[in-house]
């Protein structure tokens, strides 16, 4: 099946990164959007990598604009209205597709690994999460309306594995 290890993504600068970098790391990966009513869980999301960053966790956030057009500024627009609006620091990326003909691989993989309620490999919406333990692979798949605060026991337990 693989890990996140098998694939690169273009961070929000374009510059090419394979998730090889996080290897040994519990990573959070979020499709996120500026102009959503779950934008605010931003805040949630730089508290808990804070609270866990010199820990050996991650988040990875992927802006997308599949969801109600919720994200249609550029790459550095994007990045600007995250570190001013909720002082992001974790990795953002380019903007991609989670669903459908040009879904970033990535997805796909994530999407397979931890299929949503009654086994849907769609992406509902916005601020969908996905903990992957240290290994690359999927521990868990969590809804928007998931605050990130309520991940924090998983998160917890994926660092002590």
């Amino acid at each position: 099946m693989g890990t996140i290890y098998d694939y690169s993504m273009d961070d929000i600068t374009g510059k090419p990164i394979s998730l090889e970098a996080y290897a040994g790391k519990v990573v959070l990966i979020v499709n996120t959007a500026s102009q959503c009513g779950f934008t605010p869980q931003y805040k949630g999301l730089e508290a808990v990598y804070q609270n866990y960053k010199d820990k050996g966790f991650v988040i990875l956030g992927f802006p997308c604009n599949q969801f109600g057009s919720q994200e249609k500024g550029s790459e550095g627009e994007i990045q600007e209205f995250c570190e001013l609006n909720f002082g992001v620091t974790f990795p953002l990326f380019s903007k991609i597709e989670v669903n459908g003909k040009n879904e970033a691989p990535l997805y796909g993989y994530l999407k397979s690994s931890a299929p949503g309620l009654l086994g849907s490999k769609r992406i509902k919406w916005n601020f969908t999460k996905f903990l992957v333990g240290k290994n690359g692979s999927v521990i868990k798949r969590y809804g928007p309306t998931t605050k990130p605060e309520q991940i924090e026991s998983d998160i917890q337990a994926a660092l002590k594995a």
